[in-house]
C-alpha cells in the first residue's frame, strides 16, 4: 500500500493546519507493540490508519476501529487529532492562530 493524502484533508486542514494526514497500512506506521497485541481481527497489512505518522497523530473517523480503540486505551505517544488540537501538543500552536 502507497501512502495517500486523507480525502478529507481540507477538514482536517482547519482543525490542524500543521499535519499532514495520510492513509497507511498499519504495518508500514510500526505503532507501539502495546496497540498492536490488541489488532487480533486481520492482518496488520490489511488495515488502515489514517495519521501524521512524523507527528504521531491519527485520525479516529478513517482509522480501523480496533486500532483507533487500542490507540485510545493505551498509553503511548499517539494522538487523536482532536485530542492533539485541545489537549495535546498542537493545543499551543492552534491556540496562537
Amino acid at each position: 500500500m502507497s501512502y495517500r493524502t486523507c480525502p478529507d484533508w481540507p477538514q482536517l486542514m482547519e482543525i490542524a493546519p500543521d499535519l499532514q494526514f495520510k492513509h497507511l497500512s498499519v504495518a508500514e506506521a510500526h505503532l507501539p507493540v502495546e496497540v498492536l497485541t490488541m489488532v487480533s481481527h486481520a492482518s496488520l497489512g490489511d488495515i488502515e490508519i489514517c495519521c501524521d505518522l512524523a507527528h504521531h497523530v491519527y485520525y479516529a473517523g478513517h482509522t480501523d476501529s480496533e486500532v483507533a480503540r487500542a490507540l485510545a486505551n493505551t498509553q503511548t505517544h499517539w494522538f487523536e487529532v482532536q485530542e492533539w488540537v485541545t489537549s495535546g501538543p498542537g493545543a499551543s500552536s492552534s491556540n496562537a492562530a
